[in-house]
């Protein structure tokens, strides 16, 4: 190979790379930014969820307790005793345990979304700011996501009471 075709097959592989780099950069920041917006969509769904779950689960509870104390107010006070003795473990307790464990999982479950999205929107805003992959996200329209605040009233977890209405 004679020097002037060595130093055109270098100037092509550095033409090839040149014009590759802006699109496997562009690539790369619409992937990171899917990322974010599948992440943001977990959020979503975990909200979803404890709309969808949490009311159910205390009217649940909610009839577990209103059953149980009609039961103790129609029973007299001698056979009351009677029955606490051989039915030590009501189940009310169990089913406010059981309720007060599924909010707790639901809203770990919520923490957990909101971490990880925060995490994706780092990775997707790092990129964005970086030079020089900020000259191809400037032309691709991509810009800085915000990171997930608590300040949405979707995100504000229900008041919650087990009394009768």
């Amino acid at each position: 190979m004679t020097p002037a075709s060595r130093t055109a097959a270098l100037a092509a592989a550095v033409l090839l790379a040149a014009a590759a780099w802006p699109a496997l950069t562009y690539n790369r920041l619409v992937q990171a930014r899917a990322a974010v917006d599948a992440q943001w969509a977990q959020v979503e769904t975990q909200y979803q969820r404890r709309v969808d779950l949490v009311p159910n689960l205390v009217e649940a509870v909610r009839g577990v307790l209103v059953q149980e104390r009609t039961v103790f107010e129609a029973l007299p006070l001698g056979r009351l005793l009677g029955v606490v003795e051989s039915y030590p473990n009501l189940r009310s307790v169990e089913a406010v345990a059981r309720l007060m464990d599924e909010l707790a999982g639901t809203e770990n479950r919520i923490a957990v979304e909101r971490r990880r999205y925060n995490a994706r929107v780092a990775v997707y805003n790092t990129r964005v700011q970086q030079f020089p992959t900020m000259l191809v996200a400037g032309l691709g329209g991509f810009r800085v996501r915000p990171y997930f605040e608590s300040a949405s009233a979707a995100g504000t977890a229900p008041a919650l009471t087990l009394s009768s209405p």
